[in-house]
C-alpha cells in the first residue's frame, strides 16, 4: 500500500493533467459537435422527405438511423483521440453488421420493400388492392409488413417484399371505375328492343356517369343467346353497389316488356340409321 501511495506522489500531475485533459476536452468536443451535425442533419433528411411527401413512418425512421449511425461515427472518432485503438473495433463492428445482416436478408428485404412502398405510394391506407395473392383493404403499412382486411372482415399480414414482387392492382387509385358485363337475350327478341330497356334502366340511375356515356354493343352470338355488352363508368366506391342494383333493375324491366333471357339450351337430332 506505501508503494502505491509513493508511486502516486511520484507522478508528475500536472504534465498527466496538461496531456489527458486536452485529449479529454478535444474528444468531448468531436463527439458533441458530431452530435449536433448528426441532428443538424437528421432534420433536413426530415424537411426534404416532407416536401417529398414521404411516409411520416419511414421519415422517423430514417432520421433515427441518421442520427445514431453519425452518433456511433462520433464516438469511435472521439475514443480515437483518446489513444484507444479503433482499427480493431471497427472490424468488429464491420463483421458484427455483416453477420446480422446475412441473419435478417429477409427481414431486410422486407424492410427494403417497405421503403419503396412509402416512396412511390402504389397503395395507401383505405385503398382495395389485389396484391400476392390477396385482395383486400389496406389497414397499415409498416416497416416489414402490410395489413389487409378482407371483404369478409379477416385480417391478413402480408410481407412487403411479396408484393413489391408481384403485380399491384389499386382499384381504389382512381375516382372513377369502368363497369362492364354481358346481359344475354333470346334469339326470338328484338336486339334493338332490349338495347333501349339497358339504357333505360341506366338512364333513371343518377349515380352512372353521363361523361363518358353509357354505352350497350352486341357482343356475340351465344349458344342460347344473343350477348349485349353493357359499360358504365360510376365512383369507385359505389361500384358494387351499382353493379347490384342494375343486374336487379335490368332483369324487372325486361320482364315488364317481355324481354326474355333464356336458359342454356341444347338442341339434339336423332338421326335413323340408313
Amino acid at each position: 500500500m506505501q508503494q502505491f501511495i509513493d508511486h502516486l506522489l511520484s507522478l508528475d500531475w500536472a504534465a498527466l493533467f496538461t496531456t489527458w485533459g486536452s485529449r479529454i476536452l478535444l474528444a468531448t468536443v468531436i463527439f458533441v459537435i458530431g452530435r449536433l451535425l448528426a441532428k443538424l442533419l437528421a432534420a433536413l433528411i426530415a424537411r426534404v422527405a416532407r416536401r417529398a411527401r414521404v411516409d411520416a413512418t419511414l421519415i422517423r425512421f430514417l432520421t433515427s438511423l441518421t442520427v445514431v449511425s453519425l452518433t456511433v461515427v462520433a464516438a469511435i472518432f472521439a475514443v480515437d483521440q483518446l489513444g484507444v485503438d479503433t482499427t480493431s473495433l471497427i472490424a468488429v463492428l464491420g463483421a458484427a453488421g455483416l453477420a446480422v445482416g446475412l441473419a435478417l436478408k429477409d427481414s431486410l428485404s422486407n424492410f427494403a420493400s417497405s421503403v419503396m412502398i412509402m416512396t412511390f405510394k402504389p397503395f395507401k391506407p383505405g385503398d382495395f388492392i389485389e396484391a400476392a395473392g390477396t385482395s383486400g383493404t389496406v389497414e397499415t403499412i409498416g416497416m416489414f409488413n402490410t395489413w389487409m382486411k378482407t371483404p369478409d372482415n379477416q385480417v391478413i399480414i402480408v410481407p412487403n417484399s411479396n408484393i413489391t414482387n408481384a403485380n399491384i392492382t389499386n382499384y381504389s387509385h382512381e375516382p372513377l371505375r369502368r363497369l362492364s358485363f354481358e346481359i344475354g337475350v333470346s334469339y326470338s327478341n328484338d336486339i334493338h328492343a332490349a338495347r333501349e330497356a339497358i339504357l333505360e334502366v341506366v338512364g333513371a340511375d343518377e349515380r352512372i356517369k353521363t361523361d363518358p356515356a353509357p354505352i350497350v354493343h352486341t357482343w356475340a352470338f351465344g349458344d342460347s343467346s344473343v350477348n349485349l355488352m353493357l359499360r358504365i363508368w360510376t365512383d369507385t366506391a359505389l361500384f358494387w353497389d351499382v353493379r347490384s342494383d342494375l343486374l336487379e333493375r335490368i332483369k324487372t324491366n325486361f320482364a315488364t316488356k317481355g324481354i326474355s333471357i333464356p336458359f342454356p339450351q341444347r338442341e339434339i337430332r336423332y338421326l335413323k340409321d340408313i
